[in-house]
């Protein structure tokens, strides 16, 4: 009777090592930055908060298909909070754009205010077969004085990922840099006025 028990043990103990090899390993994917940061020390600039949609606020890729349906990846997972990724990213993009090392996330202490901020919310970021899009309106503003210098919606679309996850990360990655062109533009516009004004 306990050899039969020892050998109903063994193989129970054999399937279930055998289950747990079959069960494929998750994949971890980040998004990436494509500048590598500014050398200058201004302007100062604050990003966030960044705002994501709540379907998309998991540890999962989640994919479109279809107009209104989503397809969460059981084994497709980002690596950080994709919140956090988006405001590295900028970050990392806005300063090599403006040359400037002075990056601050969000929040900043009130007594060390930089000299703008931008904010974003994603209003829309979905991976496709056909397509991948990226809707948000920012913001950009001067903390110190609340004065809004721009408030945009911008839409930006590259290739689609199929639910692939590297693709995924690629192409969001490449949205957030037209993004980050777009917030660039924006700015150096408003410290070129305002050097006019001085001269």
């Amino acid at each position: 009777m306990i050899a039969l028990t020892r050998v109903t043990f063994a193989l129970l103990l054999a399937l279930l090592l055998a289950a747990c090899g079959s069960t494929p390993q998750s994949k971890y994917y980040r998004l990436s930055a494509t500048g590598s940061g500014g050398e200058g020390v201004s302007p100062s600039l604050g990003i966030g908060p960044i705002v994501i949609p709540e379907y998309l606020d998991r540890n999962s890729m989640v994919f479109v298909s279809g107009d209104n349906q989503l397809h969460i990846a059981s084994y497709e997972r980002w690596a950080e909070p994709l919140s956090h990724g988006i405001t590295r990213v900028l970050g990392l993009n806005l300063s090599e754009a403006l040359d400037t090392q002075d990056i601050r996330p969000f929040p900043w202490p009130a007594s060390d205010r930089p000299a703008y901020a931008v904010q974003v919310w994603l209003l829309e970021l979905d991976a496709g077969a056909d397509q991948t899009t990226l809707v948000a309106e920012w913001r950009l503003r001067e903390p110190g004085s609340d004065r809004e210098i721009a408030r945009r919606i911008g839409r930006y679309q590259s290739g689609g990922s199929d639910r692939d996850g590297a693709a995924m990360a690629a192409a969001y990655s490449h949205l957030l840099r037209q993004l980050t062109d777009d917030i660039a533009r924006a700015l150096r516009e408003d410290m070129a006025a305002l050097e006019n004004e001085e001269s």
